[in-house]
């Protein structure tokens, strides 16, 4: 009897687990789905005649985004990015935390759900493929400021030129505003961005460290 009750119970139990979802599943779900995306990213960039389909297809959706980041790419807007020139990577994994909630903006959030996964594809090779329109520059005092601030701690992850890599954004010739906006984020410890490393790097910043180190990020070319 002892025995019969044992199995039953192992029974209900071994049930319980595959009906119902483990913490660890939708992580495994979307990390295969980042996966597919990544890999479609790479085909379509291996493959010429791809390239230019999917070229044209985020064409077309950039000339709605056209109204917030500005033509090609290039923002005329304050708190408003630059996109221009970014890394692919860094773009597809920028798509991605605002459909899952790690980047939060309302509008960015419900656009980005709304596209389909060739329109996602599409836009990242559209832009990361236009040229940066370099900005008149800033006060030369402020730049040389900026740039030894830049050489002592930013360069580790953003490079000499500020050209990232494929987890870290290109800053180089970035949007002034919207970049002094996002470290204060960063060092103020908003919701709004959150990177530990970024965080760390930010926190003993003032705010004209901030705007030397801006002045230089956005006169690179």
């Amino acid at each position: 009897m002892a025995m019969r009750i044992s199995v039953a119970l192992t029974t209900l139990l071994v049930s319980m687990f595959v009906s119902f979802p483990t913490i660890g599943q939708p992580a495994m779900v979307r990390a295969t789905a980042d996966t597919d995306l990544n890999a479609r990213l790479k085909e379509v960039e291996a493959n010429p005649r791809q390239f230019e389909a999917t070229y044209k297809i985020g064409s077309k959706v950039a000339a709605f985004c056209a109204n917030c980041h500005g033509g090609g790419g290039n923002s005329v807007s304050l708190g408003i990015p630059n996109l221009a020139g970014q890394n692919t990577a860094y773009l597809l994994e920028q798509l991605r935390q605002f459909s899952d909630g790690r980047r939060r903006n309302e509008f960015m959030q419900g656009m980005i759900k709304a596209l389909s996964p060739d329109e996602k594809i599409g836009i990242v090779v559209f832009y990361s493929n236009q040229q940066v329109i370099q900005r008149p520059a800033a006060n030369a005092a402020l730049i040389s400021k900026g740039k030894e601030y830049y050489s002592t701690i930013c360069f580790r992850c953003h490079g000499e030129q500020g050209r990232g890599n494929e987890k870290i954004a290109r800053i180089a010739g970035q949007q002034p505003d919207y970049l002094a906006l996002t470290l204060k984020r960063y060092r103020d410890g908003s919701t709004l961005r959150t990177d530990p490393l970024m965080a760390a790097n930010t926190r003993l910043m003032t705010d004209p460290d901030i705007a030397a180190v801006v002045a230089y990020v956005a006169s690179m070319k």
